[in-house]
């Protein structure tokens, strides 16, 4: 068994059977639609994130989430995970007003439009300052087509909101990544059909990372919305059609995939993340009235409610985490 997978397992067991607050604690909340959100306009965003709204863990003084990986990497800024807790942040001050609610949503958006790094090829991210197991390991600074998009998010509803040109000046120096394409400092790939993809890991070859992608897809949306800029309107309409030609290859019969690993046996998603998809789809029918979202987004639920795929699912799962990553 590599390091790798000692060091998932070890969180694993850190999250979910000790109760020990780890970064786990902040990803997985519940998925759900946000059934206030309308579509084709830029509003409250696509989920609730109303937990993340009100993290319990770490801060620092400037009162921006921290999370604590424990081990070798410790405590981190999260460009992912600070995007999350502003937009959960802005939906609840859309919903109720509070100017409590307002200020976290502004400190995110402000600690985003600071901390955007150019890389050598000319390119604007957020980058994560820690290395991240994976298939191919991360080697710090990395960045992603996920804190790319869902950063654009918060920051297009905090320059609606505010006014200040520093945030759409943040927004669209972040949108030039998915003009870029992996190996030349973007976050977008191409692959051999023509198909466009957001790559959350940006490894060769490529993983195709399906909840990444989509919520990298927001992103583009959200800068479409607001501004009506043409080549943002391109690129979504591109991973659109890239998600309907290729759902089917996230399908196992069973269980959704989390990516598209290329190993012989595939790596089925967490049932977690099996939900997220759900969630995920759902919206993206909303969003486009692409029916092929709503069919795959109610078989999945099918495999959901039967307690066998489940456990097989688990089982396939954990067998995947020994024999891989």
């Amino acid at each position: 068994m590599t390091m790798g997978r000692v060091s998932y397992l070890r969180r694993i067991f850190t999250a979910y059977l000790t109760g020990r607050e780890s970064h786990l604690t902040f990803w997985h909340e519940d998925p759900r639609v946000n059934e206030n959100f309308v579509p084709g306009i830029l509003g409250e965003y696509y989920m609730p994130f109303s937990a993340k709204a009100d993290y319990q863990g770490q801060y620092d003084e400037e009162r921006i989430p921290l999370l604590d990986y424990h081990g070798s990497v410790g405590t981190q800024y999260n460009p992912i995970a600070i995007a999350q807790y502003g937009l959960g942040n802005h939906n609840l001050y859309r919903r109720t007003g509070e100017e409590s609610r307002r200020s976290r949503f502004m400190r995110a958006a402000d600690w985003l439009a600071e901390n955007l790094e150019e890389t050598p090829y000319g390119t604007w991210v957020w980058n994560h300052h820690f290395d991240w197991e994976y298939r191919d390991k991360l080697i710090a600074p990395w960045y992603s087509a996920l804190s790319q998009g869902q950063g654009i998010s918060v920051l297009v509803r905090a320059h609606q909101d505010s006014g200040n040109e520093k945030y759409l000046s943040a927004a669209k120096k972040a949108l030039d990544s998915f003009k870029k394409e992996t190996e030349t400092g973007g976050v977008t790939y191409r692959d051999g059909k023509g198909h466009t993809w957001f790559e959350e890991a940006i490894v060769d070859p490529p993983t195709h990372i399906l909840n990444g992608f989509i919520w990298a897809v927001w992103g583009v949306y959200d800068y479409f919305l607001h501004t009506g800029d043409p080549v943002a309107h391109r690129l979504f309409q591109e991973s659109v059609k890239t998600l309907c030609n290729q759902l089917p290859k996230f399908d196992t019969g069973f269980w959704s995939l989390y990516e598209q690993s290329g190993t012989r046996m595939k790596m089925v998603a967490s049932p977690f993340y099996h939900s997220l998809h759900i969630v995920q789809l759902r919206v993206m029918h909303r969003l486009t009235q692409e029916g092929v979202f709503q069919d795959f987004a109610d078989r999945w639920e099918r495999y959901q409610k039967s307690s066998f795929k489940r456990s097989y699912a688990l089982a396939y799962k954990a067998i995947f985490k020994l024999l891989y990553y």
